[in-house]
């Protein structure tokens, strides 16, 4: 689904939806509840969100292993899938699509193993069958199946928590005050506009998204991308010194068809204009079109790398060392 726009505000549509979010709420307050969690032979970590939509996880969660690889750990990721048809499987990103395991698992994949299940505890189980001394959590904050030895909660700096109402009235899957019970740590992706660190004790890193590739600008685009908040990722464009002269907005997790495609080519050839998309998109689109679209791939630049590494190591390997 795509963002919708009512969820920024206090709307009449997200103040008659409030009763369903409050009931969301209980739902997931229950299952975290009455399930219990099982804990791993090895710590895992959860980088998650209270919030649907891009808060830029998946990127947190590949720099979290690049950092933990660079420390001389082996961590693998253990993730749902979302939008995937195959089920309990070790990401073999040359031989599965994103139609089999899921957009998110193939990028992951570039950085450290992953490891495809709904039931976290099995997929936890299967990492530490292929070497795993530390599992990565990609989301499953409300899942309750598997014991986080540590929690990170990811937020937009600029986007905050949207109107603070919880899904189908607002963003949130819990509310902010539940789900900083359960956290260890924040992260805020860009400024901090809306005072999220100001309400909390918990300590809180600080980074930003940057492009991992250098790139010219001062070209004219026709941009398109199936992520939570698009409009991100055609700033990042135009801060590069793209002319972006036309958008084009999907669901997120969209996977694209050939006409879809077709006809975003179609229009920048007549706009004489470039193709440009996320990695995220990239791996689903029909490979036959893979030579005409361009990638602009980031990458989490932290404030205090150090800082960060040290927070893990201590919270989870602080024991043995």
């Amino acid at each position: 689904m795509k963002t919708p726009k009512y969820w920024q505000s206090n709307s009449l549509v997200s103040k008659l939806l409030t009763p369903l979010g409050k009931l969301y709420g209980l739902a997931t307050a229950l299952r975290l509840k009455i399930k219990k969690s099982r804990k791993a032979e090895v710590p895992v970590i959860c980088i998650g969100n209270i919030t649907a939509g891009g808060t830029g996880k998946t990127p947190v969660a590949i720099s979290v292993a690049k950092m933990l690889t660079t420390a001389m750990r082996h961590p693998i990721f253990v993730t749902r899938g979302y939008g995937g048809k195959l089920q309990n499987v070790l990401v073999n990103n040359k031989k599965h699509t994103a139609q089999d395991v899921g957009d998110e698992p193939l990028l992951l994949s570039d950085q450290a193993p992953v490891v495809v299940n709904a039931d976290r505890y099995a997929g936890a189980e299967m990492a530490v069958r292929e070497g795993a001394d530390v599992v990565i959590m990609d989301d499953g904050f409300q899942n309750p199946t598997l014991f986080k030895d540590l929690s990170f909660l990811v937020f937009d700096g600029h986007y905050g928590i949207g109107n603070g109402k919880i899904i189908p009235a607002g963003p949130l899957r819990e509310t902010f005050e539940d789900g900083i019970k359960r956290a260890d740590a924040l992260i805020i992706l860009g400024k901090d506009k809306h005072g999220l660190a100001e309400r909390t004790k918990l300590p809180v890193f600080y980074g930003h998204t940057e492009p991992t590739q250098t790139t010219v600008g001062d070209t004219d685009v026709v941009a398109f991308a199936g992520i939570g908040h698009p409009q991100k990722f055609y700033h990042t464009l135009q801060q590069q010194g793209f002319n972006v002269v036309e958008t084009v907005d999907f669901p997120d997790h969209h996977f694209y068809k050939k006409d879809e495609i077709e006809r975003i080519l179609q229009r920048a050839k007549e706009l004489n204009a470039e193709v440009y998309t996320t990695g995220k998109d990239f791996v689903k689109i029909p490979t036959l079109y893979h030579n005409s679209i361009n990638v602009l791939e980031i990458a989490v630049v932290w404030d205090k790398p150090e800082k960060l590494l040290q927070f893990i190591q201590d919270k989870i390997f602080g024991a043995e060392e």
